[in-house]
């Protein structure tokens, strides 16, 4: 015999235990699609805290639709190396040019970062960040429906040593740093210097490149470091978001373990 309100129950409990225990974290990531998902994974395999928000209820980014809704994507040799280490397929097509399913490379890249203890919430944003002394600690979170539906809703913090923003080309974290902080950024101008046309042989090396501390506190990953940074987008090839995920996992790590 089954309940409904034992089921509402189990659901309301476990929902609760979880988001309780990501209210203090190593590690808050912003963005769950392919660069998010590999640097939580990263994280968590080497036992730190970590915790992904995405505003959208499904995972991936735009890594789901390849190009142009071919749910097939592209990626080059350095990067087959990461697809190898999560035992994703990989075909090759030419010289430096490999294809991968795309909905296998966001199951895959997502069952591996909660796997190796990465908790993934979805349907929640980050609206605002926390800052002392000029350093960001920590992200303000609501839900993403509310926001849709244009409702006041007094939101939640989270504690993170550190936050990463991996929300892709609208850079959400750091438009908000910009906005309300009067924090300068690490950038010739200070502040986000927006992406530019698509140059996939320039964006997919500058993404890599621009994955970095853009503020204290705060890093940039996958498209949002280019979007901050100024440099092209690449189009439906992952390799590079892929490898900056990779990179900014390196980069937390070792500024955790100087702590």
């Amino acid at each position: 015999m089954l309940e409904e309100t034992i089921i509402s129950q189990a659901i309301i409990d476990s929902y609760r235990d979880k988001l309780v225990k990501v209210l203090d974290v190593d590690v808050a990531i912003c963005g769950a699609g392919p660069s998010g998902l590999i640097c939580a994974g990263s994280l968590a395999k080497a036992g730190k805290k970590v915790v992904v928000f995405e505003k959208k209820l499904s995972i991936g980014g735009g890594m789901w639709a390849g190009g142009m809704m071919f749910n097939e994507i592209v990626v080059q040799e350095k990067a087959k190396k990461i697809l190898d280490e999560y035992s994703i397929r990989t075909r090759k097509y030419r010289k430096n040019y490999y294809l991968a399913d795309a909905v296998e490379c966001v199951c895959s890249l997502g069952y591996r970062a909660m796997q190796n203890g990465a908790t993934v919430i979805n349907g929640v944003f980050a609206e605002d960040v926390l800052i002392r002394k000029n350093k960001v600690c920590g992200l303000v979170i609501n839900w993403s429906a509310g926001h849709a539906a244009g409702l006041h809703v007094d939101p939640l913090t989270i504690k993170a040593k550190f936050v990463v923003d991996a929300t892709g080309h609208p850079c959400e974290v750091v438009n908000v740093v910009q906005k309300k902080s009067g924090i300068r950024l690490k950038t010739k101008t200070g502040k986000i210097l927006g992406e530019k046309s698509m140059w996939a042989e320039i964006a997919e090396g500058m993404v890599e490149k621009n994955t970095k501390e853009v503020c204290p506190g705060l890093f940039v990953t996958g498209m949002s470091a280019n979007s901050v940074f100024g440099s092209p987008r690449m189009g439906p090839i992952f390799g590079g978001m892929l490898l900056s995920g990779k990179k900014v996992a390196k980069l937390i790590l070792s500024k955790l373990t100087a702590l």
